[in-house]
């Protein structure tokens, strides 16, 4: 099947994109309001932008516009992005819902929380590795918006941690995103291999 870009309306190309564009990484990106409501949510389209400056960008779509992390960016200019293990999968979950500004998705998702440490933005503690970032820049794309953050902080568990400046990860234990689903990322291997299909 061929789908041109005149033909896109006919179908749900966000489901053809999400579908295919996989595993997602998951931003769980903790911020603050102007009146210090904290604020907790997941975003899966996420990478890194740039290393020089080491620059970290996920988008908020039409779809989040709704939610308190866009905007509470834009007031403070700082945000952390918490990396998702397995067992903060459920919690982070439950952050992803919709609630109103004065909802404090920590408190609600179980999530404990501690201070950063160069932005003034909690994070969540159990993370594995936490990046803090100063907003970069803003990007608006059609009826999204880009986020760009410069990190000015990096944390990780001592576990997870390789002396070689390696991140470990069997012990990292990351959630991916798929479609509508989640993935567990498990199964590593070098190429190249003998033992890959043909």
């Amino acid at each position: 099947m061929i789908i041109r870009e005149e033909d896109f309306q006919n179908h749900s190309m966000s489901k053809l994109i999400k579908g295919a564009v996989v595993p997602r990484p998951i931003a769980w990106v903790s911020t603050i309001s102007k009146d210090g409501i904290r604020n907790l949510a997941p975003f899966s389209f996420f990478t890194v932008a740039s290393m020089s400056p080491i620059t970290l960008c996920f988008s908020v779509g039409s779809a989040d516009s709704d939610k308190d992390t866009l905007k509470n960016i834009k007031e403070t200019k700082q945000f952390i992005i918490n990396l998702v293990s397995e067992s903060l999968a459920n919690q982070m979950h439950e952050s992803s819902r919709r609630y109103g500004p004065d909802v404090d998705e920590f408190e609600l998702a179980g999530t404990a929380s501690e201070d950063g440490d160069f932005v003034s933005v909690p994070r969540v503690k159990q993370s594995p590795v936490h990046m803090e970032c100063e907003l970069h820049q803003v990007i608006e794309i059609g009826e999204g918006n880009l986020v760009l953050g410069r990190l000015v902080g990096y944390h990780i568990q001592d576990d997870v941690y390789e002396e070689t400046d390696k991140v470990n990860p069997d012990k990292l234990k990351p959630v991916g995103r798929m479609a509508g689903d989640y993935s567990y990322i498990r199964d590593f291997f070098s190429l190249p291999n003998s033992d890959l299909p043909k």
